[in-house]
């Protein structure tokens, strides 16, 4: 007797996830791997204070720097999201680490090119921005495919601690070197870090052979067989994707073009662009509302807390909803809650840094809403993985993309503001507007239904 072609699926699907020790030397080296992304990404705005000094920045220029960032973030979340679902989401962290990690080392060099400082900057960030977007959607794509249901939240929040360990990282180790060393040291350090943690990648857990293919793919672009074929049209006809009905004429000539202009009405894209665009905000600004708001702080206290708090935070989200999960409670309503921690509860410390002038309680209330956005691990960046997992590289970079694009202007708008206004409210007021709107479309719309399989599937 034949077996039912889903069946298949998910035997396949099981037979090429990690063993337990493969899972756990994986999310050690994934954990560190997002922790030296965010050591490269974060540098920058931990020197901008210093470099706006040295090449004569304004808010506004500054602000022109950090969101470049985002520029190039943006334009390759999709790209990294279908090459790890086609090729393998290890193979693309590679071999972007390797290319970020060389350009973060080169940062210094690059700004003693000529006296147009502000343009070769700019366009430093964009390719770094350019190379680290492809990242998180083929971590999604790989641990999708690679970590059995039960024990995903759990693998991926304690990965995505990698985000606040970076941060800690740059911001104790990259305080003191800027103060020692100067701005320089600072991109020499984590951009060597990098190297060396792409060295260890490539020798100690990638075939040679494996990576050879993958180079293939992407310069010659060489077929590479799937074993599922994922139905486009029923994934994003599901509410959870798209709560407006789709468009009249969808169907075969309306694939990606569909997909970008409905993507303002999906639930999932729009509550992964509020939680990303917020966290950005707060990434980008926060070492700066500190340094002008109490000059006489030291750097590696407010750079430091926040994200010592949050690292617990992220595995305790994690372990907290595959808990809840495994207690019987439904998938959709463990997600909800998270988003509610992280989009809802965040907010409102987010709020509270914009009415304070104590250094002491600025601390708390930044750490409260770092920590509290780790929850978002274990919410929609998992909820992504619920809908589609065989093709959640792709939804995440859709959704990440909107981000990134969210993220741009609302770095631009917090510099803008902070210029116009001299004050740093109206900052904390949009990181808490935009979290609000994303976590009502999570809530109203929010479904953990696995669409890509069989529309018969029951919800989670």
């Amino acid at each position: 007797m034949q077996q039912p072609p889903n069946e298949g699926r998910r035997d396949a699907a099981q037979d090429a996830q990690w063993s337990r020790p493969e899972c756990q030397a994986w999310t050690g080296t994934l954990l560190l791997g997002t922790g030296l992304l965010y050591c490269a990404r974060t540098s920058m705005p931990i020197c901008t204070a210093s470099m706006s000094q040295d090449f004569g920045w304004n808010k506004k220029e500054a602000g022109i720097v950090l969101s470049s960032f985002f520029w190039g973030y943006c334009l390759t979340q999709v790209v990294g999201g279908h090459l790890g679902d086609r090729i393998g989401g290890e193979k693309i962290i590679l071999l972007s680490a390797s290319a970020w990690g060389f350009i973060t080392a080169a940062t210094p060099l690059l700004a003693r090119l000529g006296s147009a400082h502000l343009v070769v900057m700019t366009s430093s960030r964009v390719l770094t921005g350019l190379l680290q977007g492809v990242y998180f959607p083929a971590l999604t794509s790989l641990l999708s495919q690679k970590v059995r249901e039960g024990e995903r939240a759990f693998v991926y929040s304690t990965v995505g601690a990698g985000s606040q360990f970076g941060t800690l990282l740059t911001g104790a180790a990259g305080s003191l070197l800027l103060d020692r060393y100067g701005w320089p040291s600072v991109f020499y350090f984590s951009g060597g870090l990098t190297l060396l943690w792409a060295c260890y990648v490539y020798r100690y857990l990638l075939s040679e052979k494996d990576l050879i293919l993958a180079l293939g793919v992407l310069v010659q672009g060489l077929p590479v067989s799937r074993h599922t074929k994922v139905p486009w049209r029923q994934l994003f006809q599901k509410p959870s994707v798209c709560p407006c009905p789709p468009p009249p004429g969808y169907g075969r000539g309306l694939r990606c073009r569909t997909l970008s202009l409905v993507t303002a009405h999906r639930a999932a894209i729009v509550s992964q662009l509020s939680s990303a665009c917020s966290f950005f905000i707060l990434l980008s600004w926060l070492p700066i509302f500190f340094k002008e708001t109490f000059p006489s702080s030291k750097g590696w206290v407010f750079n430091v807390v926040p994200w010592l708090v949050a690292i617990p935070a992220s595995v305790l989200s994690g372990f907290l909803s595959d808990w809840l999960i495994n207690r019987g409670y439904r998938t959709i309503t463990v997600r909800k809650f998270m988003q509610v921690m992280g989009l809802g509860l965040s907010s409102i410390f987010a709020l509270c840094l914009g009415h304070t002038s104590s250094f002491c309680k600025s601390v708390v209330f930044a750490s409260a809403s770092i920590g509290l956005q780790t929850f978002n691990h274990s919410g929609i960046s998992v909820n992504i993985q619920d809908l589609a997992p065989s093709c959640a590289g792709f939804l995440f970079g859709v959704a990440n993309t909107a981000g990134a694009l969210a993220g741009v202007v609302g770095v631009c708008l917090g510099g803008y503001l902070t210029e116009t206004a001299g004050s740093w409210t109206p900052v904390f007021n949009l990181v808490a507007a935009i979290s609000g709107l994303g976590l009502c479309a999570f809530l109203v719309f929010g479904e953990a239904q696995r669409v890509d399989l069989s529309p018969t599937r029951q919800d989670l």
